[in-house]
């Protein structure tokens, strides 16, 4: 966004350096083409007005003079032509004087414009590439008649020179310009974005500052337009409000099953102490509310686990991952041996650690574990695989129960989502959110999918820790 603003700003100030350079240049043109024909046209009137007596008397001598030293002073060609074209009188071959070829076409047309009683015009605007000279011609009155007609050439070189030179001032002075503007614009710029780039840093990194619990970084600051203060304070407020929400909802979800956890256990122990003190026809409703009783209470073990995930610290620490692997297998081990399940580790990291909330693998590996165990069948395996993938480790956890459909693979990680086919098997549903919110904590990757031979497969990519 800098970079668009700055070169808006800069084009603004070209086009307005170049709109009003160009004008400014023409007009220099102009004015200096039009002071160099008035100058030539009185001195070729003057001309016109001395030739009189020469015509009449048919006597060039009484104005050869005056041309000759005319033409070595200024350089310019004069001549003098009588009713008939033919000259009468000239200045003469003068050096470094313009020769003045009467068979020239604009020579030719000035003169049988002056003969029809016509008097110059200006020509076209001077620029320093014309190099081309300026004509002109003015016809000679003899008691109203057309008797004869004055023609001057003059060079232009020192008028496109002058022209030349204020160019080259103009577009120094634009660049001056320009450059100044450019030297104000950059710190302007960044003065009105610094709000913006600080608004967008805060806004990167507000949901894992909320997430994770730590304070969203403020970006309210005494500088900037007025109106993108206003919006940082705004969005500090907002940042806050969400904190605050968030925050309060963790501490509700935590509270309010540490709270339940109490009286739950105090009605189950009610409902065994039941046992055969019901009638027949109740034991079997007795039976169901203790069920409903160990459902309950899987609910909050899995709300507590959750809000411990959310909770966590938002630094990340490095974990030996085959080691954790190892250990949880060997803590699970039992549960399978007792479920007629083979659980294998196969693969290694070699040596590589992952990064990881604190306690955070652990967890994982529980939910997967107590998640493959709990659908998979007595005489089938579970297999525990790591490994090390690019700048990332990889733990895929593989069972071989009846899995999910194509179609259930994306909403397996949501909250306390079950899938239909699953209902009858113990659970809260929130064991692979769980997963998922600590992977996503650990800037990691999940997926999930169905392998050849049935079953389901989840794998958890976490980065690796710098050596």
């Amino acid at each position: 966004m800098r970079v668009r603003l700055q070169a808006t700003v800069l084009s603004l100030v070209a086009l307005l350096v170049f709109g009003l350079g160009v004008p400014l240049a023409v007009s220099v043109a102009g004015s200096a083409g039009q002071t160099l024909f008035l100058d030539r046209l009185t001195d070729t009137a003057r001309f016109a007005s001395l030739a009189q007596r020469p015509l009449i008397q048919s006597d060039p001598d009484l104005i050869n003079a005056e041309l000759r030293r005319y033409a070595e002073v200024y350089g310019i060609a004069v001549a003098v032509l009588n009713q008939d074209g033919r000259p009468t009188a000239t200045s003469g071959s003068v050096p470094g004087a313009i020769k003045l070829d009467l068979a020239d076409t604009r020579v030719a047309g000035q003169v049988q414009s002056a003969l029809a009683g016509r008097h110059s015009e200006p020509g076209p605007m001077l620029v320093p590439w014309d190099e081309g000279t300026l004509v002109l011609a003015e016809p000679v009155l003899i008691d109203g008649d057309v008797r004869g007609v004055v023609v001057t050439e003059s060079p232009t070189a020192q008028a496109r020179q002058e022209v030349t030179l204020w160019w080259v001032l103009i577009a120094t002075i634009g660049m001056i310009a320009f450059c100044l503007a450019l030297l104000v614009a950059l710190p302007l710029v960044r003065w009105i974005l610094r709000p913006v780039r600080r608004l967008d840093e805060a806004t990167g990194s507000l949901v894992e500052a909320v997430v994770s619990g730590r304070e969203v970084a403020r970006v309210g600051e005494e500088s900037g337009p007025v109106e993108l203060q206003q919006l940082g304070r705004s969005f500090d407020m907002m940042a806050a409000s969400v904190g605050e929400a968030l925050a309060a909802q963790r501490a509700f979800v935590a509270d309010a099953s540490h709270q339940l956890r109490n009286p739950l256990t105090a009605l189950k122990l009610r409902l065994v102490n039941l046992e055969g003190h019901v009638d027949t026809e109740a034991e079997e409703h007795r039976e169901a509310a203790v069920a409903e009783a160990d459902r309950l209470n899987q609910v909050l073990d899995g709300l507590l686990s959750m809000a411990r995930a959310e909770a966590s610290a938002g630094e990340l620490v490095a974990v030996d991952v085959d080691t954790v692997v190892a250990e949880r297998a060997a803590d699970w081990n039992v549960v399978a041996v007792a479920r007629e399940v083979s659980l294998d580790v196969e693969g290694s990291t070699d040596g590589v650690r992952a990064l990881a909330p604190p306690r955070g693998l652990e967890a994982v590996l529980d939910a997967l574990l107590d998640n493959a165990l709990k659908f998979t069948g007595a005489g089938t395996s579970v297999r525990v695989h790591t490994s090390t993938v690019d700048e990332a480790v990889r733990l895929t956890v593989r069972d071989h129960g009846p899995g999910l459909r194509a179609d259930e693979l994306e909403r397996a990680t949501d909250r306390f989502w079950r899938s239909t086919a699953h209902q009858n098997v113990a659970g809260s549903g929130l064991g692979l959110s769980i997963v998922a919110e600590i992977v996503a904590r650990a800037g990691g990757s999940l997926k999930l999918d169905l392998p050849d031979g049935g079953g389901l497969r989840i794998a958890v990519e976490l980065p690796a820790a710098s050596s």
